[in-house]
């Protein structure tokens, strides 16, 4: 089952906040697409509001995220992006969805 972790992230007032997380980002984005058993990494910016950007982490399994925690980028990552960020990382933990027998009769 694929475990992903979803982080919504709200810059800090001013186009240079903006464009530093965004660029940091990115990077971050190109490291970690690298790592072993990492499905995807991916970054997105808010259409509304250039402030909002969301990391989209896709693993084979749960303790795949020992690989992108041991890569040596990681330790660089939080004292970067943390000041420039209005509140807290809002991190959450899924799995996604495989279909279970018996789902596709409900709905029928």
């Amino acid at each position: 089952m694929v475990y992903t972790i979803v982080v919504h992230l709200r810059a800090k007032p001013g186009a240079d906040n903006i464009a530093k997380l965004r660029a940091k980002l990115n990077e971050a984005s190109a490291v970690y697409s690298r790592d072993q058993e990492t499905l995807s990494w991916f970054v997105m910016q808010s259409t509304a509001d250039p402030h909002d950007f969301t990391i989209v982490e896709r693993y084979l399994r749960e303790d795949s995220q020992q690989y992108h925690l041991s890569n040596p980028y990681w330790r660089t990552f939080d004292p970067f992006v943390v000041p420039l960020l209005e509140r807290p990382m809002d991190l959450r933990r899924y799995e996604e969805l495989e279909p279970r027998a018996g789902e596709e009769a409900l709905l029928q």
